[in-house]
């Protein structure tokens, strides 16, 4: 979900990673760099039809976060700002408190339950 530009900043600067060491071996930090290269937001997006098309929304700076990215900003405009702060959310980037199949990488809108 995110550009290439953007997980090689995260994966340049894995000993503070959001506040926490999550440095790895060097085979292992380029093993996991590659893949999410190859495997980056290319910034396009597909129409109701399936073709790819470019989007406008692509930063001129590389976001970090995925909560801040403009994709994530727009699915989730309906979210009331309070819902972020209960105790059961805490906030965007807890994905599973409202995606009950989130650790399975399914955030089908079908199975969203925000917690009260």
């Amino acid at each position: 979900m995110l550009p290439a530009a953007s997980w090689q900043r995260l994966m340049g600067k894995l000993e503070r990673h959001f506040g926490t060491d999550a440095s790895l071996d060097a085979a292992s930090t380029n093993e996991i760099a590659t893949w999410l290269s190859a495997h980056a937001d290319n910034g396009r997006t597909h129409d109701d039809d399936g073709h790819s098309k470019a989007r406008r929304d692509t930063a001129a700076v590389p976001e970090e976060r995925i909560t801040r990215t403009a994709w994530f900003v727009s699915e989730h405009r309906e979210v009331a700002a309070s819902a972020w702060k209960r105790p059961a959310v805490k906030s965007a980037a807890n994905c599973p408190a409202c995606h009950a199949r989130a650790d399975q990488g399914v955030f089908d809108e079908d199975d969203v339950r925000i917690p009260r």
